[in-house]
């Protein structure tokens, strides 16, 4: 069993009222905005360093390579979003490296059967076709001779399945 030290309180405070808050800003405005991820960030770098010395650091690079590197890659392909990035980042830093390698396997797994889940709900619901030309569209338009103008942010929010 893991020791209740200052150290793992103010990591599980902090934690779960940054992953709160965000999911809060996430759900009503389809955003996480810097000025919640960026402190958060800073404060992880103070708080390895306090709790855990360089040992800490570098064990926070390690997490913040991991968590924040595969969550860019996937914004750079266009598979989520860039305030994905931003909390994975922040928050990569205050779990260190195998911390974060869990939360990246834990919510790509419950990522994944949330969308199964809502494909098999619009399959039963008589609502796939609908549910398809949605969240499947890359912002072209095959009904004109004209190509639509480059699809919107909102456009591109409004077809993710999960916040």
């Amino acid at each position: 069993m893991p020791e209740l030290n200052a150290a793992s309180i103010v990591l599980v405070v902090v934690a779960s009222l940054f992953t709160a808050a965000a999911a809060v800003c996430d759900v009503r405005e389809r955003r996480i905005p810097n000025k919640l991820t960026l402190p958060v960030f800073a404060l992880g770098w103070v708080y390895q360093g306090a709790f855990n010395g360089w040992d800490g650091l570098a064990d926070a690079g390690l997490g913040f390579l991991l968590g924040f590197g595969m969550l860019f890659v996937l914004w750079v392909i266009g598979g989520g979003g860039g305030g994905d990035v931003k909390l994975m980042g922040a928050l990569s830093v205050w779990l260190g490296f195998h911390l974060t390698l869990l939360v990246v396997i834990s919510s790509t797994a419950i990522v994944l059967l949330a969308t199964f889940g809502f494909i098999i709900v619009s399959v039963f619901s008589g609502n796939f076709r609908k549910t398809a030309k949605k969240h499947l569209a890359t912002g072209k338009d095959h009904t004109k001779r004209q190509a639509k103008e480059r699809e919107t942010t909102e456009e591109k929010q409004g077809r993710r399945v999960v916040a």
